[in-house]
């Protein structure tokens, strides 16, 4: 009995993340082959057998847009939709509160406003050069969050885990001022960056990802190894505590490394909204709150729903583009007002 019960609970604990992996490579594929001009699925197969072999077609257009525009582009959207998702369910299970996500925490605003400057000031600091951009923004987002727990722990009597979010949206609203502060005294040097702000994995490139991937793949790492923690915190930080949880260590690192990583996504791409939101809300009402499992599938199905809002973006009003970010707020916005609603709703039955 006990070894048929271990081998259904992996069986539910692999399939769920397999399955998960196989939906994002096909999302990937289709992203890459929807465009103004459309490429078959066996020809982009057969363009990765090729790249693979390192026997690249320099002259063959087809090999060129898929290599040189394409690829980079969704593979960035979905590092970046991973990092937030993964970002926003352990934001989630940290701070015990279902609006936590990099968005409404002011992280991304926060990371979207040093690399502003970055770009403002050309800025490149010695020994780590080109990685400037997203070493100023993960700092950024980082201070960001621990400067709004230390305003927030200063108010006594009030609901902490509400007063969070609100003081998260004031705080990002700010920043948003700040940003748009800068852009006005830069003249035309910055017009460019207001759509970078919105939200944009367009024309960014390998270079892009480059700086993005390592810091990604460590927080993954670093989260992925605290989720039995956060499984712990969702039980209250006493009950963490006896259950053997350094409560204050852990807390540390899980807001270092989803601060990190939001700064590192935000980086790249912009400001892009509520999908720390969305994605594991609609994995945990499917899976469960396990975020041994929750962490996972919300990386994978995070950088999957951003590849999709990618592609509506490119599709929606053609010729025109849409930013990125534009598409995931209106989707994610009225999903934010239907929490909220059903939390009001909880709370009052529960009076």
């Amino acid at each position: 009995m006990p070894k048929h019960y271990t081998q259904r609970s992996l069986s539910s604990f692999i399939f769920p993340i397999v399955l998960a992996a196989v939906i994002s490579i096909i999302t990937i594929i289709i992203g890459i082959g929807i465009g103004s001009t459309t490429i078959p699925f066996s020809t982009i197969l057969g363009s990765i057998v090729t790249f693979i072999s390192r026997d690249p077609i320099e002259n063959d257009s087809v090999f060129n847009i898929i290599w040189l525009i394409r690829a980079p582009r969704i593979i960035l959207a979905f590092i970046v939709g991973a990092a937030l998702a993964m970002c926003g369910a352990a934001f989630q299970g940290l701070l015990k509160n279902p609006l936590a996500d990099p968005y409404t925490l002011g992280t991304s605003s926060g990371g979207a406003l040093g690399a502003v400057l970055v770009i403002f000031l050309g800025i490149e600091l010695p020994l780590i050069g080109k990685f400037t951009l997203p070493f100023v923004s993960m700092l950024f987002s980082l201070s960001s969050i621990l400067l709004l727990l230390l305003l927030v722990k200063g108010f006594g009597g009030v609901n902490k885990l509400e007063l969070l979010i609100l003081a998260g949206v004031v705080f990002s609203s700010f920043i948003g001022a700040t940003i748009s502060l800068i852009i006005a005294i830069s003249g035309q040097e910055l017009r460019q960056v207001i759509s970078w702000l919105l939200g944009s994995v367009s024309m960014r490139g390998w270079e892009s990802i480059s700086l993005a991937l390592p810091f990604i793949i460590i927080g993954f790492i670093i989260i992925s190894l605290y989720a039995y923690e956060l499984n712990a915190f969702s039980l209250g930080e006493e009950h963490a505590h006896n259950l053997g949880v350094n409560v204050t260590k852990s807390k540390l690192i899980i807001l270092i490394a989803a601060s990190i990583t939001t700064g590192a996504a935000v980086a790249v791409s912009g400001t892009i909204g509520f999908v720390g939101l969305i994605v594991p809300h609609l994995l945990r009402a499917i899976y469960g709150g396990n975020y041994i499992k929750l962490i996972p599938l919300s990386f994978l199905y995070g950088g999957t729903f951003l590849v999709i809002a990618d592609i509506i973006s490119r599709k929606i009003i053609q010729p025109i583009e849409l930013p990125i970010g534009v598409i995931t707020a209106l989707i994610g916005a009225p999903f934010f007002a239907v929490i909220i609603y059903i939390s009001v709703r909880r709370r009052r039955n529960s009076a």
